[in-house]
């Protein structure tokens, strides 16, 4: 028998409360990054502000960004506020030349974690002694293991299976008869695929719910998917330098964009160009500043997700308006983040391959696909067997360091259109 999981107090609390709770956190969260990590007592010195100056919400304005850069400078554990001996996990974003973003967690950090992947859970209608079938990746990736622990803190009975073997992964939802999954949306239509190839009407499986993150996807998406699949489909949103899946997540009830667990971060809204902050309902970069996080606090992280913020309805917290893009050039593909950047450092590693590159993002069916057009060094040509070799070499080199499969086209010597000024490095021909 299942049963429904009660709200927390602090969801349904009013705005006042909320506000004054936020404030007490934030407080506590400026003066602990600025006494603990040299870099934050460094970037709030050189701006010229104080912990002790923020007597408002609206002065968080007064400090400074924080960016990728800054995790990438500091790597691996330069911006870690506590000593090494309290650090109970280490996570970290796909990187080239061994520099990817490294975000820690001290316990009460992952306890913290696992009650709002929990309370994620919840919004989306879950209920104790419900089975879930996990098909985010686990591992240095956030979002397995975020889910994992989330989910046994909500009291459901998981399925940790994880990425790919999609044959078995229908296999299982037939044998286990899970009630709820958490997997990208693209990959749940290639799922959805495999059944139909066995001859499974995918609606007419035991699940009921689908948590889906790790990648936008459209309200026509969610249509689709609840048609196809039998089954409700929320939104559930987050990033490892912030603290992974659950800063936000969709509830049943409504459907209308994640809820923003503002109880653990302040959001802000700005104009990309200014960095000014910009009223609610104003759309523009979402912007985060943690409330509780003891290993690594962050102050202001400009995420580059483009969104505006708006009135909460099932819940009192704002709502966030579902991503429709950002702000910088990263690219997310089959939820996985890619910088041009980081294919361009793999490719000029080929000394047979010229420094001519262009992405090109299509779809098979559900699934992402990337195809790299690329050059031979004109030394090189008409050299077939270097050739393909580099190619190979290249293709092994971005899914083992970025996390992605790329097919390689080489073409002629001059086979990528040239550009005056900015080269267009991405051609996405997704549908939109």
């Amino acid at each position: 028998m299942t049963t429904t999981l009660p709200l927390e107090p602090i969801e349904t609390a009013s705005r006042d409360e909320l506000a004054a709770l936020q404030l007490e956190r934030l407080k506590w969260s400026l003066n602990h990054a600025y006494e603990n990590s040299p870099v934050y007592r460094r970037k709030f010195d050189e701006a010229g502000v104080h912990p002790s100056e923020l007597k408002t919400l609206a002065d968080l304005a007064r400090f400074p960004f924080t960016t990728k850069k800054d995790l990438r400078d500091s790597y691996p554990f330069g911006m870690f506020a506590v000593p090494q001996e309290q650090i109970s996990r280490i996570h970290a974003s796909s990187g080239t030349t061994g520099k990817p973003t490294v975000v820690g967690y001290t316990a009460k950090d992952i306890d913290t974690w696992a009650n709002l992947v929990a309370r994620s859970v919840r919004a989306s209608g879950a209920r104790r002694g419900d089975k879930v079938h996990i098909s985010y990746g686990y591992g240095l990736f956030t979002g397995g293991l975020g889910a994992h622990y989330g989910a046994e803190r909500a009291g459901l009975t998981v399925i940790p299976f994880g990425g790919g073997q999609t044959e078995k992964q229908v296999q299982l939802i037939q044998d286990f008869r899970p009630d709820v999954i958490m997997v990208t949306p693209s990959y749940m239509l290639a799922i959805a695929d495999e059944m139909e190839r066995q001859g499974i009407d995918p609606a007419s499986t035991s699940l009921r719910i689908g948590i889906f993150g790790a990648e936008p996807w459209t309200n026509d998406m969610r249509s689709a998917i609840e048609k196809r699949m039998g089954i409700k489909a929320v939104d559930i949103y987050g990033l490892s330098e912030v603290m992974g899946p659950g800063v936000a997540s969709e509830c049943a009830e409504t459907q209308d964009g994640p809820t923003i667990w503002e109880d653990h971060f302040y959001p802000e809204i700005i104009d990309p160009e200014t960095g000014e902050v910009l009223p609610d309902g104003e759309f523009g970069e979402l912007v985060f500043t943690s409330l509780t996080k003891e290993a690594l606090p962050i102050v202001r992280y400009r995420t580059r997700d483009l969104t505006r913020l708006l009135p909460g309805t099932a819940r009192t917290m704002r709502r966030m308006e579902k991503i429709t893009g950002r702000s910088d050039d990263m690219l997310i593909i089959r939820g996985v983040n890619v910088f041009p950047t980081q294919i361009e450092e793999l490719l000029l590693k080929q000394p047979a391959l010229a420094p001519h590159y262009q992405i090109v993002l299509t779809k098979e069916g559900p699934m992402d696909v990337m195809t790299l057009n690329c050059e031979p060094c004109p030394e090189t040509s008409p050299d077939y067997g270097a050739l393909d070799a580099a190619a190979k070499a290249l293709a092994y080199d971005i899914k083992a360091l970025i996390g992605v499969t790329a097919k390689i086209n080489v073409l002629d010597v001059n086979g990528i259109e040239r550009s005056v000024g900015k080269a267009r490095r991405v051609v996405d021909k997704r549908p939109k």
